[in-house]
């Protein structure tokens, strides 16, 4: 039993406050920045089918209330796209939407890689998820798949809403390089070759070991990279993919708060601290993995062969 169930209803309150000025901070600014063009419709869709959702989860209706975080995060994607439409006349949907479709494939095996170290940490785990394998495997490929697309389009989002952030050019060495790969590389083997009752409590390692390992590959493959970026004197990129892991992370909890079929975090450390389901300094760990997102995307998709290099 939590020693501190009294908090409960404080960490809460918390987290809806939380969660609601952050979203009351990217409403603001898409107001206050001129758009191009009117709402799009399927942003409307997205709303309708987030509020429906809503209604029905809380009044127990199925299968709304078992596949409610695939239809919620569906619909954010379709809000989140339209809004980058308004305010840039381009979005991933409206431009290209195969690529998007793609990488909503891409995004079932990324994210299966984390659950295979799961299998070993044992850091969460699914409860109320549906009965056969048919309908399982269907709500857990639905959600996977609205993973990369989520931080993709509140990454855009966020990129259409900042101003100009003009930066120096970074100098990178290659030596630099090869030890974030090195870090990288080691950050991805210790949590399997250490004893589990340890390594249960290092999955801040394999939140950081994809970014470090890849970003510098991909930079080194002329593949789109934080690395080739910085060194270039862009950052807007880095510090949307920043802001998408916060956003993102806040609104994961707080839809799998109320979902009926929905994760559990079982790591053994911090659980007197939970605001929803996730102890407090784990929402930190979702700002380096919109990083890993993105850097696991380019090399996927660049190994399927639907991303080329930059000649």
């Amino acid at each position: 039993m939590d020693e501190f169930a009294f908090l409960l209803p404080l960490r809460l309150a918390l987290g809806l406050a939380i969660t609601a000025a952050t979203a009351a901070v990217l409403v603001a600014g898409f107001f206050r920045r001129p758009r191009r063009r009117a709402f799009p419709a399927h942003g409307w869709l997205g709303f309708v089918a987030l509020a429906g959702a809503e209604w029905m989860l809380f009044r127990g209706i199925e299968p709304v209330t078992t596949y409610f975080t695939p239809i919620v995060w569906s619909a954010y994607i379709l809000i989140a796209d339209a809004a980058v439409l308004a305010l840039t006349n381009r979005s991933r949907l409206h431009d290209a939407p195969i690529t998007l479709a793609r990488m909503a494939l891409l995004s079932i095996p990324l994210w299966l890689i984390f659950e295979a170290y799961n299998l070993r940490l044992g850091n969460w785990t699914y409860v109320g998820v549906p009965l056969g394998w048919p309908a399982a495997l269907a709500g857990y490929g639905w959600s996977f798949a609205t993973i990369t697309p989520a931080i993709f389009e509140t990454s855009d989002l966020v990129q259409a809403l900042l101003p100009v952030v003009p930066i120096e050019s970074w100098t990178i060495p290659r030596a630099a390089e090869n030890a974030m790969m090195v870090c990288g590389a080691a950050c991805l083997i210790v949590p399997l070759v250490i004893p589990r009752h340890i390594a249960a409590h290092l999955f801040v390692l394999v939140w950081l070991g994809f970014i470090l390992l890849l970003d510098p590959l991909n930079r080194r493959l002329r593949l789109p990279s934080f690395l080739g970026d910085l060194s270039d004197g862009f950052a807007r990129r880095f510090y949307g993919f920043l802001a998408s892991g916060w956003i993102c992370g806040w609104l994961w909890e707080f839809w799998n708060n109320w979902a009926h079929a929905k994760w559990h975090y079982t790591f053994p450390m911090f659980q007197q601290t939970k605001i929803f389901e996730m102890p407090a300094p784990g929402y930190f760990g979702f700002i380096p993995f919109a990083l890993e997102c993105f850097a696991m995307y380019v090399t996927a998709a660049w190994l399927a062969g639907w991303l080329k290099r930059v000649k």
